[in-house]
């Protein structure tokens, strides 16, 4: 394997489950009052970008991460709002 694809995957992989922790403590905790509306709105808008980015480069890699981390985020931002 190439080590710039190498970088690429070890990236889109730690980028991926970089909300896990997060997600698994709001859902557990039911509590989202120390996490940042805007800072997750920025991201899903940033993950979107390297998503439409990825697809119109047809890169595969670029866009299973960015779909993971945008559902991820999404869910995240849906918990903010219902658990205010």
């Amino acid at each position: 394997m190439n080590l710039i694809i190498a970088l690429g995957l070890i990236g889109a992989t730690l980028t991926t489950i970089s909300l896990l922790p997060q997600l698994i403590k709001v859902f557990r905790s039911r509590s989202t009052k120390d996490i940042s509306a805007g800072m997750f709105t920025l991201f899903g808008a940033a993950v979107f970008v390297w998503l439409i980015y990825g697809v119109l480069i047809k890169d595969i890699p670029l866009i299973i991460a960015n779909s993971f981390a945008l559902v991820q985020a999404i869910i995240i931002l849906l918990f903010k709002f219902k658990y205010k």
